[in-house]
């Protein structure tokens, strides 16, 4: 029987970072939160695009306001760059927030993908930039009895992969992004192409460019 190759040690840190991420976000353990980034960190989300001590700062400002945002993480695989010092990581998630929409209390979950930009610096690895996939959602109020209606143009107009999601998210205030990669298309095509160029050692580029 052949022996099973041994995990990189590369590979267990890295997934303990994702990890890590989801956790003390979700918990409100900003000090932690922040050691998943380095220093030039980039977030981007529906919600917000920007730098990582800012995306900290406005999650924690949320967190305190009672905003409920939650992930899921499943499986995780990891390319890394032949010197070990680059990686891609992409990573099975749910996002889960509960708001009100219409008058109505409701859970919208969002299935896809954290797509991670990595590098290892004075041998520690952290996130440089964080670009989710979004991949299907749906919308389901708290009371089953419940009766929501949704504005059907402003549905339609909103991105497939993460629709409900932007409209609960339209209807408590947040500028939505409707560029963002979904499970086919340009824009997630271009960011399997950074992903690649940037494991052969080139430049990230422009994180807001999502499509040529």
């Amino acid at each position: 029987m052949r022996t099973p190759e041994p995990v990189s040690e590369h590979r267990v840190l890295i997934r303990d970072l994702v990890e890590n991420w989801a956790v003390w976000r979700d918990a409100g353990d900003w000090e932690r939160f922040a050691t998943v980034w380095h220093d030039d960190g980039f977030m981007m989300a529906t919600w917000f695009q920007g730098p990582a001590n800012d995306f900290i700062r406005v999650s924690r400002e949320g967190f305190e306001r009672g905003v409920s945002i939650l992930h899921f993480l499943g499986g995780c695989s990891i390319d890394l760059a032949d010197d070990d010092r680059r990686a891609i990581a992409q990573t099975k998630m749910t996002i889960s927030q509960r708001a009100e929409v219409h008058g109505v209390e409701c859970d919208v979950l969002c299935t896809g993908r954290f797509y991670d930009f990595l590098e290892r610096r004075d041998g520690r690895w952290g996130i440089v930039l964080r670009q989710p996939i979004y991949e299907k959602d749906r919308l389901d109020p708290l009371d089953p009895a419940a009766n929501l209606s949704l504005d059907a143009e402003l549905l339609g107009q909103l991105p497939l992969g993460y629709r409900h999601l932007a409209y609960v998210q339209t209807q408590i205030g947040f500028e939505v992004k409707r560029d963002m990669p979904g499970l086919t298309g340009p824009a997630v095509q271009r960011l399997y192409r950074r992903g690649a160029e940037w494991l052969a050692g080139g430049e990230l580029g422009d994180p807001l460019k999502t499509v040529d």
